[in-house]
């Protein structure tokens, strides 16, 4: 064999074809695998001790009850397949019994238990002695209790409340609070220093699977000449392996029998996914102690949104509600819906095949549009937007004394080692720059660009795609409208009478085009998951850290583009470039642009929201919850699972769902987007919170119960905090900002009617002696002669008798002036305004978060305190550690002088 082997890491295929590209290897440095081993090329294997069930179904233990089974390796065994494709199963015995015997080398032990269900299935149990669990636990890092915690906590300003508020936390007496401990990164030669009360239980079983995972991911299963190849990931891809997972303690609704069993999912399902503790407060130490940190960050950002989304909502619903019962008294309400004043005033046609119409037949779309289009409105958006700085600054306070409660202060990017994938594929070397040792890499600085540069090529193109699907939902606004407006404002139907006064060929556009909308969503969204997951897999990250940040930044930017481009365009495009009647614009040189109705956009905006909102949160839950539920009964009814046989925990849960490689990803993107919407467009929507809140108090129990219930254990993992998620929530609170003033600006049509109301309506524009909202609907609409038009289709459309002039919605001049349909005085004093409100608000808004985020530190005083006396006593316990042991050698070496 060569001095440098080659890593590399393929799927198992039925051929011997290899990719004829000679790597050199990546040796693993004993700081990340002290243990490594592996058997020589054409070596006898030691295969792994076979035992019979020993019919105790909640057994965490190998069979002689003391070997504490860490993690489990499932497969099918290779003799009893059938005979046609015998090659392929040997060659895949050859490389299960190799990876064992190597696994075995590494310091694991090994015991082998055929199912009771299947024949031909055998489940692997992983132990990891405590010698193997001290020298992992040192390269992982892992911190440890060394001393008592002998701070004093601060007192709870609700301790006064505690005979209520004790009722919305988890039974104590059920889940008790976990004692506190100074911690310190374990090293295996001073273990005198840690609090080492029982070896069995010094390691929790989420830490021992942890190592374990570690190892298993980077054992060899195969050498050939010089290629070796490595890894579980592979060998479950290859089909060597059914299944690999740590197992639940025990079942989610019985308690087990055995009498060591901690019974911490029976609790976790009791007192945090069971539907009836809806109302409580999440076990987040419990969590976090059964899944690991990444789990339990998830579940605290979550619960802390959610929290902080109830007084979003409470003040959202009072906006609501205010503007309910105004919205009677809304003068320019009252003047479209007059027949002596909005049934006067015939509309010109909205296309040209339209017919003329009166402004009160829109009566109901504008009381609709009160509700939203009021001065709460106004306040509730600058309330969201002071809201969203305090989520966020009080949710950094809250992740730190996570981060110290939960020992991951230090977790530094150094400390988490490279993806079993990067190292495969590292074949050059380079001098690292930081501690100029040399290192492999996968590529050079050249191939690093080309990957990114083809990465990004494929995420704008795909963009560029939704974009495209954006300009077709447009073209079908634009073209369906003309038959709704044909339709519905003339159809005899008797069946639509009692909808007909409330639909109109606006609303019901919006609404067709929103659930369109929401279908291409959905679709698109399925397919550019794979594609994002295909692009970062080709970048190669070189962390699982690393591997999620860039995965998190390609779907946020497509899905920010696929969820939002709509809105965007309501808020924003629509109504803005369409001309006047005798001058109207057209897209694509076919179709005209479409209009807003006479109280503007607003309500068309607010549907959008709701729909793919709800349909959102809706279609999300019960994919949730069903997939999983139905995927596991199907395979219950197919294996013929009965009650009669008594089946091991490890079968058990192999009958669940596996776990998802990309983690809580998917929950955490769902979340972001929905955030997206609460903030972003809150203008146009002000129960956009209450509904948030809702889905989340679901949310949070669904995904409980579906992780507690229906899956595998997840391979505990180490998570300082929420990632890429964190800077992608900042820059949506910074857009925010502008966009809700931009839509109260121009989507809303709150600043016209604020500039009428102190200027045109007194002296000298107006005729009235006190500043009123009377005469705003005269105002807004201007004035054209039917003479004008050469755009109409009088095949289809037909002009009253006598009717000489209709009103369109804009500000310009009357027919007959010198400066005819042109824009007026009124035009350039509501432009004026609106910049000057966007201006304004925009500078206060960033003035008061920029305090807000100033005066509020990102860490507690009383955590940096517990700091600083961690790492007083780690280092005054380590200098008196090595006094120790520089007075043992002067004594040793003064006896042997003496001597």
């Amino acid at each position: 064999m060569s001095d440098h082997d080659i890593l590399e890491m393929e799927s198992d295929m039925e051929g011997d074809i290899e990719l004829g590209m000679i790597e050199e290897e990546v040796v693993y440095p004993e700081e990340f695998l002290p243990t490594y081993h592996s058997i020589k090329e054409g070596g006898n294997v030691i295969k792994a001790q076979e035992v019979e069930f020993n019919d105790k179904p909640d057994s965490l233990f190998f069979n002689d009850g003391v070997r504490r089974i860490d993690f489990v390796l499932a497969y099918e065994d290779e003799d009893k397949k059938e005979y046609e494709k015998r090659h392929v199963f040997q060659r895949r015995k050859r490389r299960r019994e190799f990876f064992e015997d190597n696994l075995m080398k590494m310091g694991m032990e090994l015991e082998a238990t055929q199912s009771v269900l299947d024949e031909k299935l055998v489940f692997l149990k992983v132990h990891m002695p405590w010698d193997v669990l001290c020298t992992y636990a040192e390269v992982l890092h892992i911190k440890l209790p060394i001393q008592s915690n002998d701070m004093s906590a601060r007192p709870s300003p609700w301790r006064f409340f505690s005979c209520i508020t004790k009722h919305f936390y988890p039974d104590e007496k059920l889940i008790s609070k976990e004692s506190e401990f100074f911690t310190a990164p374990f090293e295996k030669n001073r273990q005198d220093l840690f609090c080492i009360k029982d070896k069995d239980h010094f390691f929790t079983p989420s830490m021992r699977s942890r190592m374990a995972y570690y190892i298993l991911s980077r054992a060899p299963y195969e050498i050939r000449g010089n290629i070796k190849k490595f890894g579980i990931t592979k060998l479950l891809d290859g089909g060597v392996y059914k299944a690999a997972y740590p197992i639940h303690d025990c079942r989610f609704n019985v308690k087990s029998q055995e009498p060591e069993c901690p019974n911490e999912r029976y609790l976790l399902y009791e007192e945090w996914a069971h539907p009836k503790s809806f109302y409580k407060m999440q076990p987040l130490d419990l969590i976090r102690h059964y899944y690991g940190e990444k789990i339990g960050i998830y579940f605290a950002w979550l619960g802390f949104y959610t929290r902080m989304l109830t007084w979003a909502a409470v003040v959202g619903i009072g906006c609501f509600i205010y503007g309910y019962y105004t919205r009677d008294t809304s003068t320019w309400s009252k003047e479209v819906c007059d027949p002596d004043i909005g049934g006067k005033i015939v509309m010109c046609p909205q296309c040209d095949t339209c017919q003329y119409w009166t402004l009160n037949s829109t009566c109901n779309t504008s009381k609709n549009l009160c509700i939203f289009d009021n001065f709460g409105t106004l306040v509730f958006a600058v309330f969201m937007s002071v809201w969203v700085t305090l989520f966020l600054e009080f949710w950094k306070r809250y992740q730190a004394e996570l981060e110290y409660e939960w020992d991951t202060v230090e977790f530094l990017e150094q400390e988490e080692p490279p993806r079993p994938e990067y190292e495969a594929k590292c074949i050059h070397e380079r001098k690292n720059p930081i501690t100029g040792v040399k290192e492999n890499v996968p590529y050079t600085a050249c191939g690093r660009c080309v990957r990114v540069s083809i990465g990004m090529t494929t995420v704008i193109f795909w963009i560029m795609l939704i974009l495209a699907s954006v300009v077709a939902i447009t073209v079908y606004r634009l073209a369906v409208f003309f038959t709704f407006s044909r339709e519905l404002r003339h159809t005899n139907l008797t069946i639509a009478e009692p909808i007909k006064e409330y639909v109109t060929p606006q609303m019901a556009t919006s609404v067709t085009a929103s659930l369109i909308s929401f279908v291409v969503i959905m679709i698109l969204n399925t397919l550019y998951e794979r594609v994002a997951i295909w692009i970062t897999d080709f970048e190669l990250p070189r962390t699982k850290t690393d591997y999620e940040n860039s995965l998190t930044l390609k779907m946020f930017l497509f899905q920010f583009v696929n969820y939002y481009s709509s809105c965007f365009y309501i808020a924003f495009a629509k109504g803005k470039a369409v001309g006047y009647p005798g001058k109207p614009v057209y897209l694509l040189g076919k179709y005209r642009n479409e209009e807003c109705d006479p109280g503007g956009c607003l309500i068309e905006l607010t549907t959008q929201l709701a729909i793919i909102m709800g349909g959102k949160a809706i279609w999300n839950n019960i994919q949730e919850v069903l997939i999983p539920w139905l995927k596991n009964l199907i395979y219950r009814r197919c294996a013929r699972v009965t009650t009669e046989k008594v089946i091991p925990r490890w079968e058990q849960d192999y009958q669940l769902q596996p776990s998802s490689k990309l983690g809580l990803f998917y929950e955490y993107l769902e979340m972001v987007i929905q955030f997206g919407f609460v903030t972003l467009f809150v203008a146009s929507f002000p129960l956009a919170p209450a509904l948030a809140l809702l889905n989340n108090i679901i949310e949070i129990r669904v995904d409980a119960w579906k992780l507690t219930t229906q899956f595998r254990r997840a391979v505990p993992e180490k998570a300082q905090h929420i990632g890429a998620w964190q800077p992608i929530l900042q820059g949506i609170t910074i857009l925010a900002v502008v966009t809700n003033a931009m839509i109260i600006a121009f989507t809303s049509d709150m600043i016209p009617r604020l500039v009428y109301y102190w200027s045109f309506s007194v002296y000298p524009y107006g005729n009235n002696t006190e500043n009123t909202m009377k005469g705003y609907i005269n105002s807004s609409l201007s004035v054209f002669s039917t003479n004008d038009f050469d755009t109409v289709d009088d095949d289809y459309i037909h002009t009253p008798p006598n009717l000489t002039t209709c009103r369109y919605r804009d500000y310009r001049f009357p027919p007959g002036h010198p400066k005819q349909y042109e824009y007026n005085m009124f035009y350039w004093h509501v432009i004026a305004a609106k910049m000057a409100f966007i201006i304004v608000v925009e500078h206060i808004v960033y003035f008061t978060k920029f305090i807000l985020a100033y005066i509020i530190p990102d860490v507690p005083y009383a955590v940096k305190e517990q700091i600083k006396r961690e790492k007083y006593l780690t280092q005054v316990i380590l200098h008196e550690t090595n006094l120790k042991l520089v007075s043992k050698r002067l004594k040793a070496t003064e006896t042997e002088t003496e001597s």
